[in-house]
């Protein structure tokens, strides 16, 4: 991934190499911050409008005032800037910055706005050929469903992941599983019905995902909590996010899913959702 010349920091675009922020900020000092990331594709932001609605919603959960300008507006303007044809932008929003080092700080937490965007291919290798993991007790704060930058643990997973020769984690509570690192997660049962962890403030209500339940709407989505076993057991699963859009996942701890092979539900999914951005079904061989 390959972060573009162009940022938006506090009501200026500058050259990434200029910006910078106070190391009084709240979002440093308490991580009281929350973020999105909206995928681009062929220069197009996609599903932007329901990515600012939870964006709002985690400021609220966080306490953080929301910012009085064009957030769309100006991710667009990023877009443009940085000529960015595929990828991501990121919009994060701190409580900012306000004197001396307080928990409670002011009554009303004047923001601080970050905007950045990376060129990234999103139908590529992952996509393709799938993703392994590990599981992972999930030691996350309890209000998972606000997308916030206390990411410590997603990242402390994804190092035990790669270190154990995987690409991700599955993270689970108990041996009921939450969702994937930085993704939700999805199986093929034995039954063959489609499953994902209904939605609650044990996981994060996943752009993606919704997106996924609205393409296949003449399929049933069983939205019921998992476990680990139901996973080994599963004929095939796959993640969906933001970044990596829709992944299959081929094996966890060791063990095979399915055939250890994308399966085909998983690619209709995948067909259904690159057919909605607007991607040439015939350039994919793969698929």
């Amino acid at each position: 991934m390959s972060e573009t010349d162009w940022i938006y920091l506090n009501g200026e675009f500058l050259p990434a190499s200029e910006a910078r922020i106070s190391p009084f900020d709240r979002g440093f000092l308490f991580a009281q911050s929350v973020y999105e990331v909206t995928s681009v594709y062929a220069g197009k932001l996609i599903d932007l409008e329901p990515h600012m609605e939870r964006l709002d919603r985690s400021l609220s959960g966080v306490e953080i005032a929301a910012p009085d300008i064009d957030l769309a507006a100006i991710q667009k303007e990023l877009v443009a800037r940085n000529q960015l044809q595929e990828g991501l932008v990121y919009v994060q929003v701190t409580a900012g910055e306000h004197g001396p080092r307080d928990f409670y700080g002011p009554e009303t937490l004047t923001p601080s706005i970050f905007m950045f965007a990376s060129h990234r291919k999103l139908i590529g290798d992952v996509a393709r050929d799938g993703l392994t993991a590990i599981s992972q007790e999930d030691t996350r704060w309890k209000r998972r469903d606000y997308k916030t930058t206390q990411l410590v643990s997603q990242s402390l997973a994804y190092r035990a992941a790669r270190r154990a020769g995987a690409t991700t984690a599955i993270l689970h509570e108990d041996g009921m599983i939450t969702e994937a690192a930085s993704a939700n997660l999805w199986i093929v049962t034995r039954d063959g019905d489609l499953v994902t962890r209904q939605l609650s403030s044990a996981l994060l209500p996943g752009i993606t995902r919704a997106r996924v339940q609205a393409l296949l709407g003449n399929i049933d989505v069983h939205e019921r909590a998992f476990s680990l076993d139901e996973l080994r057991a599963a004929r095939e699963a796959f993640t969906s996010s933001t970044g990596a859009m829709i992944a299959p996942l081929l094996a966890m701890d060791g063990h095979l899913i399915g055939d250890g092979v994308p399966g085909p539900i998983t690619r209709k999914v995948q067909a259904a959702y690159y057919a909605f951005i607007g991607a040439d079904l015939g350039a994919i061989d793969w698929l």
